[in-house]
C-alpha cells in the first residue's frame, strides 16, 4: 500500500496591511480531514504556518525543502498533498525581450521569497508514475500553478469556437501585447505609490472589488488578491530596501535571497549576468532596474563571483526559458485544484461569529463532510463552483489535470 504524505501551508501575514484571517483555520481543519477522512498519519503531515513565531515560518526556502522533500522519494502508489492558502500575486515580465509579455504566477511566503508557477511544474514533473501529486491552492491567480496543464474545469470550457477565433485575431492584431503594455504600466504606477482605479475584472486582475460579501452572512469578506505595489511595499519592509521597483524585482529577489530563490529566478539572473557580460543593455520592459539591481549585476566584472554562483550553475538553454510564463514540458501527475481562475481573486471571509476562511477550502470541507464515499476531483470542483455561487461569491474554482485523472478520487 503506497505511502500517504502531505505538505500543508497557511499564511496570514499578521502585522502587515495584506494580513488574512482564515489562513491557519484552512490547514487546521485541512489536517484533521487528512487524518479522519483519508487516513493519514500525523507524521506524514508537516504543517508550515505564521502563527507561532517560534516554530519553523512559512518562509520560500522551507517551502521549497519541504516541497522537495516530498517528492524526493516518492514511489508509484504513494499520494502527495500539497494545500496552500494565503496570497497569490503576478510578477510581469523583466527580461526587456520585446516578445516575452507574460507573467509569472507566484504564491508568496511569509518572507516575499516568491514561489512561481514553473518552481511547482518542475517538482511535479520529479512524480514518477503511478503516484498522484493533489495541489489545492486557495489563493489569487492560482489557475496556472501548474503551468500549461490541461484546464478541465475552467474559463476555456465556457468558450465556444467562435469567442475563440476571435481571441486569437485579436491576439494576431496586437491587442494582447497592448494590453500587457497596459497592465506593466499600471504596475508601475502603484509600484510609485500612485493607485490607477481598475473599471472591470475582465481588464484587471487587481480588481479589490473581486471578493463580494456571501449571501448567506453578515460576516467581512477580503480578497487575497496581493496587488503588486502592496507586495513591494511589503518586501521593502521585510528587507530594509528602498530600491526596489518594477523592472527590477527578480534581480531583487536574487540579490536578498541568493540560492534560497526560485529557481526560475536564478535562472533569469544568470540571462541577465550574461547580457551584461556581452554589453548589451540591461533593463526591463518599462526601463526601470534600481540601482540596487545594477550594483549586483555589475558585481560580475569586479570579482564577486561568489554572490553570483547560485545563478551561473543554473542550465539554461535560451533565453525563452527565463520568459515569464514560460515552462518546459508538461507534468503528468499532477492534479491542481484553484480557488479561482488566473484572472480572479479569491476570498478570505469572517463570518458574524468570527470564524475566519478561505471560500475554497470551506466549500471543500463542507462537500467532503456531506459524503462519505469517493469523491473524484470533477465532483469536487464543480460541486465547489456551485456552492461558491449560491454563496455570493464570483470566484470559480479550476481543475487543471490530465484526462485521465478527473474521474479520479480527491487525493486518495
Amino acid at each position: 500500500m503506497g505511502r500517504k504524505r502531505a505538505v500543508l501551508v497557511g499564511i496570514n501575514y499578521p502585522g502587515t496591511k495584506a494580513e488574512l484571517k482564515g489562513c491557519h483555520n484552512d490547514v487546521a481543519r485541512m489536517r484533521r480531514c487528512l487524518v479522519d477522512r483519508f487516513g493519514f498519519d500525523d507524521a506524514g503531515i508537516r504543517v508550515l504556518s505564521d502563527a507561532d513565531p517560534a516554530a519553523p515560518q512559512p518562509t520560500g526556502a522551507n517551502i521549497r525543502r519541504e516541497m522537495a522533500r516530498l517528492v524526493a522519494d516518492a514511489r508509484p502508489g504513494d499520494s502527495l498533498f500539497f494545500h496552500y492558502s494565503g496570497h497569490g500575486t503576478r510578477l510581469p515580465a523583466e527580461t526587456g525581450q520585446d516578445d516575452d509579455t507574460g507573467f509569472d504566477e507566484c504564491i508568496v511566503p511569509s518572507d516575499m521569497n516568491l514561489i512561481t508557477d514553473q518552481d511547482f511544474t518542475e517538482l511535479v514533473q520529479k512524480v514518477p508514475d503511478g503516484c498522484l501529486f493533489t495541489i489545492v491552492s486557495d489563493s489569487c491567480h492560482s489557475g496556472g500553478l501548474l503551468d500549461k496543464t490541461k484546464e478541465q474545469i475552467g474559463h476555456s470550457t465556457k468558450k465556444n469556437k467562435a469567442q475563440q477565433g476571435k481571441r486569437e485575431e485579436q491576439s494576431e492584431s496586437g491587442s494582447g501585447f497592448r494590453s500587457f503594455l497596459k497592465q506593466t504600466a499600471r504596475d508601475v504606477l502603484e509600484s510609485q505609490g500612485v493607485h490607477v482605479p481598475h473599471r472591470s475584472r475582465q481588464e484587471s486582475s487587481h480588481d479589490e472589488s473581486e471578493a463580494e460579501e456571501p449571501s448567506d452572512t453578515d460576516g467581512h469578506v477580503k480578497n487575497w488578491s496581493l496587488p503588486l505595489s502592496t507586495f513591494l511595499e511589503m518586501l521593502k519592509e521585510k528587507t530594509g530596501k528602498d530600491d526596489i521597483e518594477v523592472g527590477s524585482i527578480r534581480m531583487t529577489l536574487f540579490s536578498i535571497f541568493g540560492d534560497d530563490a526560485s529557481p526560475k529566478i536564478k535562472k533569469f539572473m544568470k540571462v541577465m549576468l550574461e547580457k551584461l557580460q556581452q554589453g548589451q543593455q540591461v533593463g526591463g520592459l518599462v526601463g526601470f532596474v534600481g540601482a540596487l539591481a545594477q550594483e549586483l549585476l555589475k558585481a560580475t566584472l569586479h570579482g564577486k563571483q561568489e554572490e553570483l554562483k547560485p545563478a551561473m550553475e543554473q542550465e539554461v538553454h535560451s533565453v525563452e526559458e527565463v520568459y515569464a510564463g514560460t515552462t518546459a514540458r508538461v507534468p503528468s501527475n499532477g492534479v491542481l485544484i484553484s480557488g479561482c481562475q488566473t484572472d480572479q481573486t479569491s476570498a478570505d471571509a469572517t463570518t458574524p461569529k468570527g470564524l475566519s476562511y478561505g471560500a475554497l477550502s470551506n466549500a471543500i470541507q463542507a462537500i467532503l463532510s456531506e459524503k462519505d464515499g469517493k469523491v473524484t476531483n470533477k465532483d469536487l470542483v464543480l460541486k465547489a463552483r456551485e456552492l461558491l455561487s449560491k454563496q455570493g461569491y464570483k470566484q470559480q474554482p479550476g481543475l487543471y489535470c490530465s484526462d485521465r485523472h478527473t474521474e479520479v478520487a480527491f487525493i486518495c
